[in-house]
């Protein structure tokens, strides 16, 4: 006889995942309008470096913080058997890996073509450490988890771990995409309460509450 088995979301963390939807939504939709409508656009192989440079927080926001995020929740989201459900989860962070490298590139062309040197700032080096540790973590995570060659003891003792370092890297994720956003404010001089300034500010806000509530979905939700 067949065992019929049924999922079903706590409800606490069933609404706090609609939340991180709609975040994350809202601040893709930002990060949309601010490249297209106030900084002219998105091309990696234009002549004008600014184009070059928008290409950076559009793969990085698209794959580290958006993608990334959807990988953390995919657990919760995708509603198969646990194996589809883990093969969704090492896409999600495939993809998200690919568009980080592209975002990188974008940034140091970016800096060749105005003469700037690269990894000066505190954002850069927390980025390249973040992005590090993410390519890292996925690493074990495939060799742990993807392979069948891991004993099962070994991958119950080590899942708290993996579990918490990819909490603690998303967390790490969140903050350099704020003090990305920030420096490029800064650098940028732009006037108070303008409404290039007042997006981006909003945009930090949402890209917040996304992460915030993506923790939340992750820490909470649990199918039952």
């Amino acid at each position: 006889m067949d065992t019929i088995v049924t999922h079903r979301y706590y409800r606490p963390a069933s609404r706090i995942t609609i939340f991180a939807y709609i975040f994350g939504v809202i601040a893709a939709i930002l990060m949309l309008v601010w490249l297209l409508h106030y900084r002219e656009g998105v091309d990696l192989d234009s002549n004008d470096p600014n184009k070059i440079f928008n290409v950076h927080p559009l793969l990085m926001f698209l794959g580290l913080v958006f993608l990334s995020g959807q990988a953390l929740m995919a657990y919760m989201t995708v509603r198969a058997e646990k194996k589809v459900q883990k093969i969704a989860h090492f896409l999600l962070h495939l993809c998200a890996i690919i568009l980080g490298i592209v975002g990188l590139h974008a940034a140091f062309k970016y800096h060749e073509r105005r003469g700037l040197r690269n990894l000066y700032s505190f954002h850069s080096w927390i980025g390249i450490g973040t992005f590090c540790l993410y390519i890292l973590q996925w690493v074990i995570g495939l060799c742990m988890y993807m392979l069948p060659y891991t004993r099962r003891e070994t991958r119950a003792v080590n899942l708290p771990w993996h579990i918490s370092g990819g909490r603690a890297i998303f967390y790490m994720i969140i903050v350099t995409a704020l003090t990305g956003l920030m420096q490029k404010s800064t650098f940028l001089q732009l006037p108070l309460f303008s409404g290039e300034s007042i997006l981006i500010n909003f945009l930090a806000i949402f890209i917040l509450l996304f992460g915030v509530t993506v923790d939340f979905s992750v820490s909470l939700g649990r199918y039952a």
